[in-house]
């Protein structure tokens, strides 16, 4: 896939939440590398398309896995047509072009696959390219980025100080209820009061944090229930559908869950 299939023609819709914007392009104007902290579905990847957009950048995204290795990040050899050729991995597109690098949920990774990125986190801004025997020097429109959730951190998913502390950090999180509103009801093209009452119903899952459930509702699962109900699903069917089945397995919390839902629709 060449560089410019990346490359971001139209606006995302983007609201930000804090000064994320204008950090993300002090920290890219200076070669520093990007780490973004929030939970699911706050909007990390969405701030990321729109930030490419913006810096008319191409976006090379990774999601990261447990099976990830440094060469299906830096590239291997292959064979084509009875011939071995070399073909890069996404990293090293990203630093050939020019672009940004988003790893997603770095964490997930392996950790002896995430060292590779350190020489690119520093200020050698290199990629090694070992087996190839040479260093590829990042150009000064290079950008790398990754993304974690703090809320699902444990000992062995957890980011390594000597990886962070070569980032500068953003910390994204649910917008306010206000905000949030506004984002539902446009991306999903529903009213104002269905946006409203998603919120609030959101509101209440996240309270549930910590008491039976990983996470409450994100942002994005109410984009996906109203999305449903502009379909003409009715909203509590939407909210079982969308937001509570994906939120757990367990039949106690499903059905506090539809409970809470049942309430406001």
């Amino acid at each position: 896939m060449k560089p410019e299939d990346h490359v971001i023609a139209e606006e995302p819709y983007y609201e930000p939440v804090g000064d994320e914007i204008a950090v993300f392009e002090a920290a890219y104007a200076k070669g520093l590398p990007i780490l973004l902290k929030g939970p699911t579905g706050c909007g990390k990847t969405r701030f990321m398309e729109y930030m490419a957009w913006r810096l008319k950048r191409a976006l090379i995204t990774v999601s990261c896995h447990d099976d990830l290795t440094s060469s299906d990040l830096v590239g291997r050899f292959l064979v084509k047509g009875g011939e071995t050729v070399w073909v890069d991995g996404p990293l090293a597109r990203a630093v050939r072009a020019g672009g940004i690098c988003y790893l997603d949920e770095i964490v997930e990774a392996r950790k002896d696959t995430t060292v590779v990125i350190h020489p690119l986190a520093d200020d050698r801004r290199v990629l090694p390219m070992e087996k190839l025997g040479e260093l590829l020097a990042a150009p000064d429109t290079f950008c790398l980025a990754i993304s974690y959730n703090p809320g699902y951190q444990s000992v062995l998913k957890d980011l390594k100080l000597s990886t962070r502390q070569r980032f500068v950090a953003l910390e994204l999180t649910y917008p306010d209820a206000a905000l949030e509103q506004k984002i539902v009801a446009q991306e999903a093209r529903i009213d104002a009061e269905q946006a409203r009452q998603l919120v609030r119903f959101a509101h209440m899952t996240r309270n549930l944090k910590g008491q039976g459930l990983d996470e409450g509702a994100s942002t994005r699962l109410l984009v996906h229930a109203g999305k449903l109900i502009a379909a003409g699903i009715a909203p509590v069917t939407a909210c079982r559908s969308a937001i509570a089945e994906a939120l757990t397995d367990d039949p106690e919390m499903l059905a506090a869950v539809n409970e809470l839902s049942s309430s406001l629709f």
